[in-house]
């Protein structure tokens, strides 16, 4: 094996016996040798024509048992020189080793320069021995135990071309264990995000519900592809927040409202996605499609904070690759209708709700006061309701709220006097109204609100027949008038007269002739 630098040269001048040739020696014996630098390149020379002179022996031996032993050559006697023997112990993945001397008798020398015995994993050296105790320079294996961080070890035993005693060597003894993955978690790429199960030889990982295994049989991704919400608000946040979010995710969330609604985002303060110091959102992040708006990538600890979509359909994907450990986001929305422009109360009427503004969806009801009707396109309506319109217009315009007019009274048998001289038959007018054959009609009817003439005692205009009498009399039996179709009989063919031959109209409260 090659050796660099002062101590390697010691190392091999010890093999080709240099100190013989100290540099006083050389300058008695060796005349033309007349100075140190001379001395130097000569042994130099010396060192590289030794390796070719006297190689070393060297073996090298697989194991792949899952226990076994190793000795120096010759043991218990004492080892060969010039001789280099490496073990390469491999054990099924799963498996670690453990590797402990029960004897050990190497040729001591300064940081193990000339025989030694070295342990390693792979390219990571992990102890190198010589000597019989430890000293500051060298180390023994003592009671030691050697794991080795995965499946393969490797022993390699050297010794040089000469002992100043005999050394009996070393004898050691390795076996397998299997590695409990989910206590010992030493490897990050080994480490299950939700639930390990150990076996002997290996582990396998398992997730919570509601998540999925990843393809690399580690990673817990969310099912979290079907979200959609239909609900004028609501909150949303990356799964467990505020704990870290899933790795190895795709999450689709859709917000879905009607034509006429505009959806609005709003960020919590709390905001944490893996982000990178100089390249914008490289590894995980929320992206926000909004009709033929997009918004972001959003990363990092700044909250977006409000984000006005102008849309009624909105989707939210955020995307997180296989590492990190960051807490993730949430966000409230809400949806507003279009807004409708703002509404006059009608005279003599009320708007029910009444506000400010309107916005889509909202319903108005339109009344009038006592006396007064709705009336619209020479349509009479009880009440009326108007809409606002995804669109930001109502669906009709107000109607108007007219004062009831009662109308005029048919004077058949009966005479009336108006008590305004403008013989008015508004809502609140007021008439006197008798017939002439039935003394007993004689009343002060008013102008009602739903329109009709009503007394004082709530009864309603009857006409001077003598059918509405009884109809009234039934009522109010004191106005029950006689009636000549009951009170006088009448003969078969005989002529009955039941209305007079002249009728009077009284208009402005004076008697006309007809």
């Amino acid at each position: 094996r090659a050796h660099t630098g002062t101590v390697g040269e010691t190392a091999l001048c010890k093999r080709l016996r240099c100190d013989v040739w100290r540099k006083q020696e050389f300058r008695q014996k060796n005349s033309i040798f007349s100075s140190d630098r001379e001395t130097m390149e000569l042994t130099r020379v010396i060192v590289i024509l030794a390796q070719f002179v006297w190689p070393l022996w060297s073996k090298v031996i697989h194991l792949t048992e899952m226990y076994g032993s190793i000795q120096s050559p010759n043991f218990p006697e004492s080892y060969p020189k010039e001789t280099e023997v490496q073990w390469n112990i491999t054990v099924p993945d799963g498996y670690q080793i453990r590797l402990y001397f029960m004897h050990f008798d190497i040729e001591p020398s300064y940081l193990c320069e000339y025989d030694y015995v070295k342990v390693y994993s792979e390219s990571e050296e992990l102890a190198v021995f010589c000597g019989r105790e430890n000293t500051d320079t060298e180390r023994v294996p003592a009671d030691d135990v050697i794991t080795s961080p995965r499946s393969e070890l490797s022993v390699e035993f050297h010794s040089d071309f000469s002992n100043e005693e005999r050394y009996s060597g070393f004898e050691a003894h390795y076996s397998a264990f299997d590695v409990d993955e989910c206590r010992d978690r030493n490897d990050e790429d080994l480490v299950c995000d939700h639930f390990c199960h150990n076996y002997i030889g290996g582990f396998y990982c398992s997730c919570r519900y509601g998540y999925l295994l990843h393809s690399d049989n580690r990673t817990c991704k969310v099912e979290c592809n079907d979200s959609v919400f239909m609900e004028r608000s609501g909150e949303i946040a990356s799964a467990d927040f505020p704990k870290p979010y899933p790795k190895s995710s795709d999450c689709m969330y859709r917000i879905e409202q009607e034509e006429g609604f505009q959806i609005t985002l709003e960020f919590d303060d709390t905001f944490d996605i893996e982000d990178h110091p100089e390249v914008s959102c490289p590894y995980d992040f929320i992206k926000i499609q909004a009709g033929d708006r997009e918004f972001g990538p959003f990363c990092g600890d700044r909250s977006p904070g409000k984000v006005l979509t102008g849309s009624n359909t909105v989707n939210i994907l955020f995307h997180s690759d296989n590492s990190g450990e960051n807490i993730g986001w949430k966000l409230t929305y809400t949806s507003t209708g279009s807004e409708c422009p703002p509404l006059t109360t009608p005279l003599n009427g009320q708007l029910e709700p009444l506000q400010s503004n309107y916005i889509f969806k909202d319903h108005i009801t339109v009344t009038c006061d006592p006396g007064y009707s709705l009336r619209q396109d020479d349509k009479e309506f009880e009440h009326y309701q108007i809409d606002c319109q995804k669109d930001g217009s109502w669906s009709s315009d107000i109607p108007q709220c007219i004062m009831v007019d009662c109308g005029p009274v048919d004077l058949v048998l009966g005479d009336v006097v108006f008590e305004n001289s403008e013989n008015n038959t508004l809502f609140g007018s007021s008439i006197q109204y008798s017939c002439k054959d039935s003394p007993m009609i004689n009343n002060t009817y008013t102008c009602h609100q739903s329109g009709k003439w009503v007394s004082q005692d709530g009864t309603s205009l009857v006409s001077c027949f003598t059918g509405d009498h009884d109809n009234t009399s039934h009522t109010h039996p004191e106005l029950q008038l006689p009636s000549p179709l009951t009170s006088t009989p009448i003969a078969c063919g005989e002529q009955s007269q039941l209305f007079p031959a002249q009728q009077k109209r009284i208009v402005g409260g004076r008697t006309a002739s007809p």
